[in-house]
């Protein structure tokens, strides 16, 4: 059986009230939109392709921002829209995991 999109990405776009770190302190919401555009006009956008999707917490706070990639389960930081560009082309597109973006395991909330 095969999934309806090949990757499926979700950006936190949390923001915590109580002053904690949150994804939405370094503009997640501009990494998501950036990110989107960039999968349509790559053409990836789509059943078969790829599905970019706005998410709540993902409690990885301290990473932030954040976003994962599945069904490889590839948790990302960037810094600007040239790592998401990065991303889109390496991963989403070529299917080559983009290394010195990956999240460490050891980054909780």
């Amino acid at each position: 059986m095969s999934s309806y999109y090949e990757r499926h990405v979700f950006f936190c776009l949390n923001q915590r009230a109580n002053g904690e770190a949150s994804c939405a302190d370094h503009d997640a919401q501009g990494g998501f939109d950036h990110c989107k555009s960039r999968v349509k006009q790559l053409g990836l956008a789509g059943k078969g392709g790829v599905r970019i999707n706005k998410a709540g917490c993902l409690d990885r706070c301290a990473g932030g921002p954040v976003a994962v990639v599945y069904p490889e389960a590839v948790w990302y930081s960037w810094v600007d829209k040239s790592d998401i560009d990065e991303i889109v082309e390496s991963h989403l597109r070529d299917g080559k995991v983009v290394e010195r973006l990956v999240l460490p395991d050891s980054v909780g909330r």
